[in-house]
């Protein structure tokens, strides 16, 4: 008997944890009565209970796992290291809001049983608000034309993987892994196939998402799948450069020529000044953001470092 796994990232989810319990293991034991499961939760560090309700759904069913993280290890590590953690024969990417879709799951496990090994679903709406979604659309469309690998978009890694790509992302060693261009990198190779749907609102609770979460998502795609920022500030270091040596010949060969009746005084100077520090400070910031991705990778520290674990077979309790 195949078994599928689904793995749930989760943080500050007491409205929702159980009832997304409840609802993997009604599609599961309805709709896939033919295959055995098991359920994968991973907590960031919740503060507000999450982790005791988690605490009494695993004594209830021993087929529903925990992971506790000993701090929130962010949007992207915490996911990445549940995915990695699922022993099925293909894994399931839920969030715990409810904004993907549990009753899609049995037409990814079709859809993988046809011989698709991942199975990555799309938005093509949302009913999020509106002004979030159309600059979502923005940034994907941005980096999808920038990298160098075909970005999905507005793909955010709920899908279907089998145990072969799962394999691969253990073998990846990335200390700060970014689902979505992995998906997009190494997909093509597994008969990717892409499953449209919907989003809906959370269920219940607050999005734990912010500018900084978003600026951070940016960024990590931005630095670690695209060369134009770097590509950019060379060649507009060159052209500003070019144009600030054909302003200081112009003004030596008025100041030899004793240009006095329509001088300007220093406002000029000043002007090109603040410009070019302005555009010198922006492109610093950036090979910095490219800087700061290198030194995480180099640093390599674990991309999640686990407190407890319960109902897995080899108990790893923090000493």
């Amino acid at each position: 008997m195949k078994t599928i796994s689904i793995m749930v990232p989760c943080y500050n989810e007491i409205e929702n944890v159980e009832a997304m319990a409840d609802a993997l293991r009604k599609v599961l034991k309805e709709e896939l009565s033919q295959y055995d499961y098991e359920l994968v939760f991973i907590d960031n560090a919740s503060t507000d209970g999450t982790r005791e309700k988690l605490e009494e759904i695993c004594a209830k069913d021993k087929k529903v796992k925990a992971i506790f993280n000993v701090t929130n290890f962010g949007q992207f590590n915490s996911p990445f290291h549940g995915l990695c953690q699922t022993t099925g024969d293909c894994t399931i990417s839920v969030c715990c809001d409810f904004q993907d879709p549990v009753e899609l799951i049995p037409q990814l496990v079709a859809e993988w049983e046809k011989g698709h090994k991942v199975v990555s679903c799309i938005k093509t709406s949302s009913r999020e608000n509106p002004l979030m979604y159309m600059f979502r659309s923005i940034y994907y469309h941005m980096i999808r034309n920038m990298s160098d690998v075909q970005m999905i978009e507005h793909f955010t890694g709920f899908g279907l993987y089998d145990r072969s790509f799962i394999r691969l992302l253990r073998e990846l060693d990335d200390p700060i892994p970014f689902l979505r261009g992995i998906v997009a990198e190494y997909g093509g190779g597994f008969n990717m196939k892409e499953v449209t749907y919907e989003q809906a609102k959370r269920r219940a609770g607050k999005t734990h998402n912010n500018f900084y979460s978003l600026y951070d998502a940016a960024m990590l795609s931005f630095t670690s799948y695209t060369k134009v920022g770097l590509r950019l500030a060379t060649f507009l270091g060159f052209f500003t450069s070019a144009i600030s040596i054909i302003i200081a010949l112009v003004y030596l060969v008025l100041k030899l020529t004793h240009w006095n009746s329509m001088s300007m005084g220093m406002a000029p100077v000043m002007i090109g000044v603040f410009v070019l520090g302005g555009i010198q400070i922006f492109f610093i910031g950036l090979i910095g953001e490219y800087i700061l991705n290198i030194n995480t990778r180099v640093i390599h520290r674990p991309v999640v470092v686990e407190e407890r674990r319960i109902n897995f077979e080899e108990n790893r309790d923090g000493d």
